[in-house]
């Protein structure tokens, strides 16, 4: 396959992809067909066939590309040390990407609050391996007294809740602020104000 041709590939699955993440978003998983996705990307229906041929696997790739992006806001943990610099760099991608990508963290909110019926076991050892190796790095920097005493994983998860809360309800949020959607400098707040309690409750200063 040319390089061409590679790149139109990418870029339909991609559309296809954040499409998805709109619909089953807005509809679940049981209200979704395959021809609502293809409507939305605004390709053939036998088009999104031809990349996904059922919806089954085309929501796993929706939930398994969203932990990527997530994996990727986390490398912060891998290439600094500094625990400041680690969790600021986080939840600011955190929060980023729930502004960018807000369907996507509803899509997996919905899977998970139910059970994860759809992903069952497939999900356990990625998602579970990969909190762990954070929670280690965690408690590395509570071993060298370098944050306070904390349980790694309830810090975490007060990570992802504050800061997907603004994509999961962000119709809440939006109806809390005047029926209008935050402003650039609004989300930056947003984004100091996370980032200095989830600090400050650890012991450091933002």
């Amino acid at each position: 396959m040319t390089q061409h041709k590679l790149s139109i590939r990418q870029r339909n699955v991609d559309n296809i992809l954040l499409a998805a993440e709109q619909v089953f978003a807005e509809k679940g998983y049981a209200g979704t067909a395959m021809a609502d996705i293809a409507e939305a990307a605004q390709l053939p229906r036998s088009n999104v066939h031809y990349y996904f041929s059922t919806k089954a696997e085309l929501y796993q790739a929706v939930l398994f590309g969203l932990l990527e992006v997530w994996k990727q806001d986390a490398l912060c943990f891998e290439l600094y040390d500094d625990p400041r610099i680690v969790l600021s760099s986080y939840i600011r991608a955190k929060m980023n990407h729930s502004r960018t990508r807000p369907y996507g963290s509803k899509v997996w909110a919905n899977e998970i609050i139910h059970g994860a019926p759809n992903l069952g076991a497939a999900l356990d050892d990625p998602l579970y391996d990969w909190a762990k190796m954070k929670e280690a790095k965690i408690r590395q920097w509570i071993d060298d007294g370098r944050i306070l005493a904390v349980e790694p994983s309830g810090l975490l998860y007060m990570i992802w809740a504050s800061t997907q809360h603004y994509a999961d309800f962000s119709h809440q949020v939006g109806l809390l602020n005047d029926h209008q959607p935050l402003t650039d400098l609004q989300f930056e707040r947003a984004v100091q104000t996370v980032t200095s309690v989830i600090l400050r409750g650890i012991g450091l200063e933002p």
